[in-house]
């Protein structure tokens, strides 16, 4: 008997990695709303991995109760995250993966991208998922692994963002907007080079976010979570005196 693959909020995107992992024999326990980590690890259950599926708002929150024990077994996929976000709890070397596929209520997992993924158990989690037909690429190391990050989170605050000012979707938004998706993606740079420490290859970071474009040309830009996206944004550049013009513009006019 394998050992089991704890998942931390089994919602849409839970779902999808535990399917993936009982596809391969792993036992799957999910770790509901309420539960207690602590009161789950008592239970001397000895996880393979445990998967941190929570929504980006809960993810500290869970973190701050994950149990010692657990602690090398982590998996980790939040949008918006960074490496300052694991290790302010003081973990190292957590398996990471950028998420680029969909999951909706009622929908099948709908993939833009092979996803990237990387850490002691990113085999594990590649093997998961191609069970499933989900494409994930495994990084060679934690600069990879950074600009992949950082990559997912210009696409998703540029998109977002950009969205509450033109709407429509991804592909509208470059070929009829693309010196607004510009100006705000050479904002969201800016401030993830803040957040990280690193300079950043800013063309670079434009043309992956582009490919992802083209991945799924449909793709709506505006999700319900982008005015707090932006909110987030906003109070992370004031923290760290980053002047940010441009959304400052967009935030006044929502």
């Amino acid at each position: 008997m394998k050992n089991p693959v704890v998942v931390v909020g089994i919602g849409e995107m839970g779902s999808v990695f535990a399917r993936g992992f009982l596809r391969l024999g792993y036992p799957v326990y999910p770790v509901l709303r309420g539960i207690k980590l602590a009161e789950m690890a008592k239970q001397d259950v000895q996880p393979e991995l445990v998967i941190v599926a929570v929504a980006e708002k809960d993810f500290h929150p869970v973190m701050e109760t994950l149990p010692d024990q657990w602690r090398n077994h982590l998996v980790l996929l939040q949008n918006e995250l960074l490496p300052r976000d694991w290790q302010a709890h003081d973990i190292d070397n957590p398996t990471v993966i950028s998420v680029w596929f969909e999951k909706k209520k009622g929908m099948d997992s709908k993939v833009i991208i092979p996803s990237p993924v990387y850490g002691t158990h990113a085999q594990q989690v590649a093997d998961a998922l191609d069970a499933i037909d989900i494409a994930t690429r495994v990084l060679n190391n934690n600069d990879e692994l950074l600009f992949e990050l950082v990559l997912k989170n210009v696409y998703i605050l540029t998109t977002n963002i950009a969205g509450l000012e033109v709407g429509g979707n991804v592909g509208e938004l470059w070929s009829q907007h693309q010196a607004v998706a510009r100006e705000v993606a050479g904002e969201i740079i800016s401030l993830q080079e803040k957040l990280s420490g690193q300079s950043l290859d800013a063309e670079a970071l434009i043309n992956g976010m582009v490919d992802a474009f083209n991945g799924d040309l449909e793709h709506g830009c505006m999700g319900r979570s982008a005015p707090a996206r932006l909110e987030r944004a906003l109070k992370l550049a004031d923290e760290h005196g980053l002047e940010l013009s441009k959304l400052k513009q967009i935030a006044q006019k929502i």
